[in-house]
């Protein structure tokens, strides 16, 4: 944890704020946090800033002089598109989105997504919104990622994708795409798909709706290598 994380309304007008969830029990057994310590801490949504460990025992840990004044980090101009990936990934792949400062993540059904992947607890909106705060406390940033739930494939690709497009680099990800991607500082969708890649009518359709392929060489990677491979090669 590099911020804690604090809702707005957990913060006094005095600022002070007294914690005795997941992160009390972080600070106090796994930082070692002691009377005095100085934080660096976030409004959710808002400004980061610093505070001071007041006084902690083995029920809750109390901040004092909280003051936020800095901005949180930049956000990538970067709309991701993921087909839904096995649970256990998923994880990895969310936290990852918010540590690289994501702006909107879409999960997206496709034929070789296991249905199961659907109704698995891993992937609750509310598990996914728990890994977007551990991204978030790892990168120092305080503004979480817009989550979409597409269940549908066709709907989703013919219905919103193309006005999703206006404007914006609409970038496929697939190995055997001719074009390698290259860096820009320009708004961009970018459709990963599982791991078993996108069936060929899928392909088609992204590509109808102005999707252009690129690719990161002949070496097939998994999702969780694959994501933050791309946005180290998109966004230099």
């Amino acid at each position: 944890m590099n911020l804690l994380l604090l809702e707005p309304g957990e913060v006094t007008p005095e600022g002070t704020a007294l914690l005795r969830d997941q992160r009390h029990r972080h600070l106090r057994k796994v930082l070692g946090c002691q009377p005095g310590d100085t934080l660096k801490v976030g409004l959710l949504g808002g400004l980061c800033g610093s505070a001071i460990v007041d006084a902690t025992d083995e029920n809750q840990t109390r901040l004092s002089q909280i003051v936020c004044q800095q901005a949180p980090p930049a956000k990538l101009p970067l709309t991701l598109i993921l087909a839904l990936p096995r649970p256990k990934a998923a994880r990895r792949i969310c936290r990852t989105a918010a540590e690289l400062g994501i702006e909107h993540l879409v999960l997206l059904n496709s034929y070789r997504v296991e249905k199961s992947y659907w109704q698995s607890p891993l992937l609750s909106e509310a598990r996914i919104l728990e890994y977007f705060y551990e991204g978030l406390e790892q990168a120092g940033d305080t503004v979480l990622p817009t989550l979409q739930i597409e269940k549908r494939f066709k709907p989703f690709v013919e219905d919103q994708l193309p006005a999703m497009l206006t404007g914006k680099r609409a970038l496929l990800a697939h190995p055997y795409a001719a074009e390698s991607a290259q860096g820009s500082d320009t708004p961009t969708v970018l459709v990963v798909g599982p791991e078993g890649g996108f069936i060929p009518y899928e392909i088609d359709k992204l590509c109808e709706a102005g999707m252009s392929g690129i690719t990161l060489g002949e070496r097939i990677l998994r999702v969780e290598s694959a994501v933050p491979t791309l946005l180290a090669k998109l966004f230099p």
